[in-house]
């Protein structure tokens, strides 16, 4: 077997080049695929002081005291409990874990925030669109009102004129249903339906920038949906 062509001192000095004195040639999950190769290198890749390494290079943040008792000087100290000491390897175990649960649940988060934005963007969208459909019933009231008003005031000019007596009988009829001064009416309808016309193009525009930012919200959600947790991937611990 190709094993047993090295020596042992071989392969751990291969192991502490590529651990050790070469940070990043060789990574945990280059260390758990070795220790499935054969039962020698499961050995070699368990060395307490290649997975102290790791924890130094791939966890900074955290300090690793090692045990000062020459019996146990492959365990750490547990800073939480003294008396508790613990391997390299497990420890980093438990780093990574920890650390993998802390990436998916801050990926878990920004789906959240992003599906609260899409609810609120759709929430938002669905106001404009009525107060839209509002304003054009509004505005087809006012144009209809304003079209009979208008009506009214021909009719009343009409009325100066000679024309026979059954017109003249249909536009004093007209003129006299007219409960408010034609003209003064005329001219508010007029500057309602002006403002009608601006709040919907208004609306129209804002129902488009809102549907934008709804799309791009999806687009975000898509992208961030399946989450490839490259760095943190459930690889064997050995």
């Amino acid at each position: 077997m190709w094993m047993s062509v090295l020596p042992e001192e071989l392969w751990r000095r291969i192991l502490e080049i590529g651990v050790v004195e070469t940070p990043n040639l060789l990574n945990f999950k280059d260390l758990c695929c070795l220790s499935i190769t054969c039962k020698r290198l499961y050995r070699l890749s368990n060395d307490p002081s290649l997975w102290s390494s790791l924890l130094s290079s791939d966890f900074p943040q955290f300090r690793y005291p090692l045990s000062s008792s020459s019996s146990s000087s492959n365990f750490i100290i547990n800073n939480n409990n003294p008396s508790r000491k613990i391997s390299p390897k497990a420890l980093y175990i438990i780093r990574f874990e920890r650390g993998k649960a802390q990436k998916l649940a801050a990926h878990r988060r920004a789906v959240h925030r992003i599906v609260s934005k899409i609810a609120e963007h759709s929430r938002t969208l669905q106001e404009i669109k009525i107060r839209s459909v509002e304003e054009t019933e509004k505005m087809k009231a006012t144009g209809a009102e304003l079209s009979n008003l208008r009506k009214v005031r021909q009719a009343s000019v009409a009325l100066n004129v000679w024309q026979p007596e059954v017109v003249r009988g249909r536009h004093k009829q007209i003129v006299e249903q007219c409960v408010v001064p034609a003209d003064s009416r005329i001219h508010a309808l007029e500057r309602e339906l002006r403002l009608c016309k601006q709040l919907i193009t208004g609306l129209d525009k804002a129902y488009r920038d809102e549907k934008r930012r709804l799309n791009a919200a999806k687009e975000q959600f898509a992208s961030v949906k399946y989450y490839p947790v490259r760095d943190y991937s459930s690889t064997s611990q050995g």
